[in-house]
């Protein structure tokens, strides 16, 4: 998984009753675009640090690098 600063990341409830999340990517310390990353939650505006799993995939922002 790569990403960078501006992209999207969805993660899917992994179990029955889990809501799907999306968070807008803040940081990526890592120059490869690999986790792991900053992210701002849009559900509740929090920031975490995320190593993103298999349910998780990337959507990148639309405005040209």
């Amino acid at each position: 998984m790569f990403a960078h600063v501006g992209d999207r990341i969805v993660v899917e409830g992994a179990r029955l009753g889990e809501h799907r999340r999306v968070g807008l990517v803040i940081a990526v310390d890592r120059v490869d675009g690999t986790p792991p990353y900053q992210v701002r939650w849009f559900d509740n505006d929090h920031t975490s640090l995320i190593f993103p799993g298999p349910e998780a995939h990337i959507e990148p922002a639309t405005a040209a690098r």
